[in-house]
């Protein structure tokens, strides 16, 4: 993501009179707040699902790479058993010690195999939307256990779904398949669409807008997602960053767009989950190369809890659970020497 130094421009009346309403009919007590976290499931052999369970994480969330696990077509895409199919052993290990260790796995389904859209790279979706549900349908029956499915991550970055010209409506499709699928096999299957982030290739606020059906209609789903990454601390009193960005302190603007577009029927107000967070503690950080102190990684995390709850979200997720200097990953919540920042009990007392 590239950097967002500016706020931009004022709030505008509309926008604080939606923030306004927002706050004042969010009184109602909130469901639980899911603790999301993206990090390894081992390290050097050793799991690391205790860990997220000191930190109080609810739901594991990783990728399942269509690509990898169906490298060849499937003669019987929606059963599991195919012998096309490599499934990866680590799913499997992270859903034994999930359950052990009082937790769910959630699993991002991305990465297009050569067969499925005429060879050409991972990022570019399926020629036929209905590969990718038959693969959902055969992932759903593989992995039971699993009821949160997030359909492809970041899709409004080039880099992650290509070409971008007409990707909100293509996305839609693949999106409105993949929940009629996932219902299919179980009515408790979530299906977490949109999974913007802030600003992108297509800005997320221009992605609610066009993510459309042929018919017109909003395609289905049951969350919404999106990574809210931010150059300032969360707070839903600070102005709209502008320019259909949308971070962390936009959310209660973004969720009144999210309403309006994608909401039904009669605007139905999705719950937004914010499946990515994160903040450098030091200088040269690969991701996000604008640091804070480790006191204020800790402070953001906080604010980040905070605003979750004020706007009723239905999950708050980091990634990066170690500093890695090898890879220039400094956003963990432990360094490279094994010792905690404040960010690590800032994410365990977060509710």
């Amino acid at each position: 993501m590239n950097p967002l130094h500016r706020t931009l421009g004022r709030a505008s009346a509309l926008g604080a009179l939606l923030l306004t309403l927002f706050l004042l009919t969010s009184a109602a007590p909130a469901a639980a707040l899911q603790k999301g976290f993206w990090g390894p499931t081992r390290v050097s052999g050793v799991s690391q699902f205790p860990v997220y369970r000191d930190l109080g994480v609810s739901l594991f969330q990783m990728q399942l790479n269509w690509r990898s696990v169906a490298a060849a077509r499937p003669a019987d895409p929606t059963n599991p058993s195919d012998p096309a199919y490599r499934w990866p052993e680590d799913v499997d290990f992270a859903l034994s010690e999930s359950r052990a260790n009082g937790m769910e796995v959630l699993l991002q389904v991305a990465g297009t195999p050569t067969w499925a859209n005429g060879g050409r790279a991972q990022t570019v979706p399926p020629t036929q939307s209905g590969d990718y549900a038959d693969f959902l349908t055969a992932a759903s029956k593989r992995y039971p256990a699993v009821r949160h499915w997030m359909i492809w991550g970041e899709p409004n970055r080039g880099q992650n779904w290509q070409p971008q010209m007409g990707a909100p409506r293509r996305y839609a499709q693949l999106l409105d398949a993949s929940y009629a699928a996932l219902k299919r096999q179980s009515s408790r299957n979530l299906v977490i669409g949109g999974n913007t982030e802030t600003a992108g290739a297509t800005r997320p606020v221009t992605w609610v807008r066009l993510m459309k059906l042929p018919n017109g209609r909003p395609p289905r789903m049951d969350l919404y997602g999106h990574n809210p990454f931010t150059n300032r601390e969360p707070s839903l009193r600070r102005p709209p960053l502008g320019r259909n960005y949308a971070d962390f302190s936009d959310m209660a603007r973004f969720q009144a767009t999210v309403t309006r577009y994608q909401g039904k029927p009669r605007r139905k107000r999705l719950r937004l989950f914010f499946s990515e967070f994160t903040k450098p503690t030091e200088a040269n950080d690969a991701e996000f190369n604008i640091p804070v102190s480790r006191a204020q990684q800790a402070q953001w995390i906080t604010s980040g809890f905070r605003v979750s709850r004020q706007l009723r979200a239905y999950g708050f997720g980091w990634i990066h659970l170690y500093d890695e200097p090898q890879r220039r990953i400094f956003s963990g919540l432990i360094d490279a020497n094994g010792v905690q920042k404040p960010g690590y009990s800032a994410f365990k007392r977060g509710r």
